[in-house]
């Protein structure tokens, strides 16, 4: 019985020729699994087979391996049309994936190991509204980039033969991380050297109370892997951070053995937070972390000086000028018997641009919202804070986060939620639309 393609619509194209490689790993996977689940039923029947049936049986698997992977590609077409993106898939129930151009807000390019050395790459799509990425996987390098300015031009507003003619706006470098930088980052985290040293003591406490050296082993792997991720796998991750701005935004490209390139879409931030270990402060180094809306893009920079970091952030919050917020710590009084010792590392500072908020002592953490951003805000005060005369405000971001001013005096606390109403309410008539290519 023969396969009749389904209809093809006009400018469909196809993924990379490579691709069914990578779908035929999905049953040889479920294989893998039965097998390991029935290795004694297997074995036993294996055994029971001449070697030339041995030998037919796996080729008779390669071949329905293949022929899987052949057929998932060949039924898997994706088209730009004037307003959408067209992803058609499935090789028996067939779903049909309609993204709207002017709904995208990023599209990034990643090109793990194996890719890189095949010259294919993966495209994955930041879409308004929904939280799992839509991805094209794979495409040739060169097609990929050029799909991917193709996408942006398209959501830019431009006409589909101009949006090909545009090509990849131009970048200009604005920071880039050393290796030697990144090195002496990890090196300065406390959280490191405290994964590594449970993972040397946990196991040896579990091994000297049970007796069961399989026990410590069982103890000893996921602290491993904790500390890998930490360390080495934050270090291949990070490697080569580069930030560079674009018309469609700020372009992250970052890897040593999976490169990615991501992008941070235009009026899409919702906070941009500072993150300053106790052994940075010293250093003036600060780690910059991101909250888009319907984006997992979380890092803009991984390790910088304040000054560098900061001239960063005024790209993503036009206006703002961090440089000049002034913090006002929580009030001694209040404050120190609702959360004794922590509270000297509350503060909060509000400009004409943004409100921000900053905790912890070893480890300092000021988070920032645009004015524009806030959806909402509140005052929340427990039976406690009001018998020690203080309060907490928190605004509410579209990135499903929250920002809190902890421990502010009652009075003062009462005024801000008034004011920070209002400046978020005139902020967001006044500002700019979220635009590409601008």
């Amino acid at each position: 019985m023969s396969v009749e393609e389904p209809p093809v619509v006009a400018g469909e194209r196809r993924l990379h020729v490579l691709t069914p490689l990578r779908r035929a790993w999905v049953p040889i996977a479920a294989t893998v699994g039965v097998v390991a689940q029935q290795g004694d039923r297997v074995a036993e029947w294996a055994s029971g087979l001449s070697h030339l049936l041995q030998a037919l049986a796996m080729a008779a698997l390669v071949v329905v391996f293949g022929t899987y992977g052949f057929l998932s590609w060949w039924f898997t077409h994706y088209a730009v049309t004037d307003s959408e993106l067209r992803i058609r898939t499935g090789l028996l129930f067939r779903r049909t994936a309609h993204i709207r151009l002017d709904r995208i807000q990023a599209v990034d390019v990643t090109r793990p190991l194996l890719a890189r050395l095949a010259g294919v790459a993966k495209l994955r799509l930041d879409v308004i509204g929904t939280e799992d990425k839509d991805e094209l996987a794979f495409l040739d390098e060169r097609d990929a980039v050029a799909l991917r300015a193709e996408l942006l031009a398209r959501a830019a507003g431009f006409a589909p033969a101009e949006a090909v003619a545009v090509g990849e706006a131009p970048e200009r470098e604005l920071l880039r991380v050393g290796p030697r930088d990144l090195a002496l980052s990890l090196l300065l985290t406390l959280s490191v050297w405290a994964a590594l040293a449970g993972g040397l003591v946990a196991p040896v406490v579990v091994w000297w109370v049970s007796a069961n050296p399989w026990a410590a082993v069982v103890t000893l792997l996921p602290i491993l892997g904790g500390v890998w991720a930490g360390t080495a796998g934050r270090f291949l991750a990070e490697y080569d951070w580069t930030v560079a701005e674009s018309p469609d935004g700020l372009r992250l490209d970052h890897g040593l053995l999976d490169r990615a390139h991501e992008t941070v879409p235009p009026g899409r931030v919702q906070t941009v937070k500072l993150v300053e270990p106790l052994l940075w402060r010293r250093r003036g180094l600060v780690r910059v972390e991101l909250a888009v809306a319907g984006s997992k893009n979380e890092v803009l920079v991984p390790v910088a000086s304040r000054a560098a970091a900061q001239a960063v952030i005024t790209r993503v919050l036009p206006g703002a000028d961090l440089a000049a917020l002034e913090f006002s710590p929580s009030p001694r009084a209040g404050s120190r018997w609702v959360v004794p010792v922590w509270w000297k590392g509350y503060a909060l500072a509000v400009s004409d641009e943004v409100f921000a908020a900053r905790h912890g002592r070893l480890c300092r953490r000021t988070e920032i919202v645009p004015h524009a951003k806030v959806q909402s805000v509140r005052l929340t005060q427990g039976p406690w804070q009001r018998a020690r005369g203080v309060a907490d405000v928190s605004v509410d971001t579209g990135a499903n986060g929250t920002v809190t001013a902890r421990l502010r005096p009652t009075p003062e606390a009462t005024t801000l939620l008034h004011t920070q109403s209002t400046r978020s309410r005139t902020s967001r008539a006044t500002s700019r639309p979220d635009r590409w290519m601008t």
